[in-house]
């Protein structure tokens, strides 16, 4: 799995599965499938839905940026 979420992202959604815990503990128990959703998304830094449209919020390294620009660089030659 390759990491789709990035860190203010994985910030934003530990903020929310705070919240969420605490409304399971006030109101339903049904909040916590939410918090633990938000919560083990957050840690591993892999979202499912995020995969499945082909959304990134990862910022890309330097290696990465180079690797990219020179594929780039290298299809513009061929056509």
């Amino acid at each position: 799995m390759k990491e789709n979420v990035g860190m203010i992202d994985r910030l934003i959604r530990f903020i929310i599965a705070i919240i969420f815990i605490i409304l399971g503990f006030l109101y339903s128990p049904w909040w916590f499938i939410i918090a633990a959703i938000a919560l083990i998304t957050g840690l591993l830094g892999w979202c499912g839905l995020y995969s499945l449209f082909g959304w990134n919020t990862c910022k890309m390294n330097k290696s990465e940026k180079s690797s990219t620009s020179t594929k780039k660089s290298v299809n513009k030659k061929k056509k």
